[in-house]
């Protein structure tokens, strides 16, 4: 099968020689950032005619390039296969095209389903996936037909499938059963709220920093006048807020593909386009800042005593950022944050911390 007879290419649009449009191009590269745009929306009730994106290209396109140096790619439109199966396997395909490239897949639209196709195509070519998602709904629903619901139980339940860690951000109490918080609870795997995220990411840096795969459920954005997602809601991460963690996601020290799913593709507003024109811009310049840090590193190691028993913490001198172990590889320390040391200083430890 031929991926290329599925996918749209984009139209050309006028930009100036500073926008972000005008260097970007139409075939996978080496090391490039891919966007890909689907239009499947089966998964959450929804149709899977091809959607019109211009709004949102138009919107992204005419943005800043800065000093970006990474190669940026628009593939195009996605065509839906007959069935939802057939959009996962020709997705799939058009993912491992990429990694075989160790470009950076990143696919906005179509329903949070398609994450089980991110993370299947990226486990071909990754063991030990460390996978974050940022979604209001932690639903670990069982049935044969994969969709928004079951995906994530799919992912967990399937013997092929290696995980080494998940974190669930943007969690909202009032939304979710009681049996699926404690199921993820059981297993030690991260669940943070909202409340949790607001206002700064430093609490929260940490689920990203070393994350393979980062999944966006649009659901966890607020949602005003004109919905933003297929399942509005009026609490969620606001602009400023999600904008702040898609640079995050970009500044993974491991990613290696994105989705931003369950947009609310029916939508003309303009704002919601350029709030989703500017969630991927400010991926692309956290990729691009993670590219340009130096690859040897140097760490400062701290010793707390916290019940008698001595832990170490170490400090990237470069980005300031910090991790809890004493192994000399630092791929086998925690990331952790500034707080969580202040707090061990006071005789406090994170469980979190101990657990791996």
């Amino acid at each position: 099968m031929n991926f290329e007879d599925f996918i749209i290419s984009p139209r050309n649009f006028r930009t100036e020689n500073w926008q972000i449009g005008a260097g970007i191009t139409k075939e996978i590269k080496e090391d490039s950032i891919v966007l890909l745009f689907v239009s499947d929306y089966r998964g959450a009730n929804g149709d899977a005619e091809v959607q019109d994106f211009t709004g949102i290209r138009n919107e992204f396109y005419k943005l800043s390039q800065l000093d970006f140096e990474i190669p940026i790619v628009d593939l195009g439109d996605l065509v839906s296969g007959k069935s939802v199966q057939d959009s996962h396997y020709i997705l799939q395909e058009v993912l491992s095209a990429c990694h075989y490239k160790r470009a950076i897949p990143v696919i906005v639209g179509g329903s949070n389903d398609l994450a089980f196709s991110l993370f299947s195509a990226l486990n071909f070519h990754t063991k030990s996936i460390n996978y974050t998602q940022i979604s209001n709904i932690i639903s670990l629903k069982q049935g044969e037909m994969i969709n928004e619901h079951t995906f994530l139980s799919k992912i967990f339940g399937a013997k092929t499938f290696s995980i080494k860690n998940y974190h669930h951000l943007g969690y909202q109490k009032h939304l979710n059963e009681a049996d699926s918080v404690r199921l993820i609870k059981e297993v030690e795997f991260d669940i943070i709220r909202l409340a949790e995220m607001m206002n700064s990411t430093e609490k929260t840096e940490p689920f990203f920093r070393k994350a393979d795969l980062v999944t966006v459920n649009c659901d966890a954005i607020e949602s005003f006048s004109e919905p933003f997602s297929m399942n509005p809601q009026v609490n969620g991460l606001n602009r400023r807020e999600v904008c702040a963690y898609m640079k995050e996601i970009g500044l993974s020290e491991n990613l290696k593909s994105v989705g931003i799913f369950n947009y609310n593709i029916y939508s003309e507003n303009q704002l919601n386009q350029q709030l989703l024109a500017q969630m991927i811009w400010y991926l692309i310049e956290g990729i691009n800042i993670q590219r340009s840090h130096p690859k040897e590193r140097h760490y400062e190691v701290f010793y707390v005593l916290v019940d008698d028993r001595q832990y170490a913490f170490k400090r990237d001198t470069f980005s300031n950022l910090w991790y809890f172990g004493d192994d000399e590889n630092i791929e086998n320390c925690v990331p952790c944050s500034r707080k969580d040391f202040d707090d061990a200083k006071k005789g406090w430890l994170n469980a979190r911390l101990t657990k791996i």
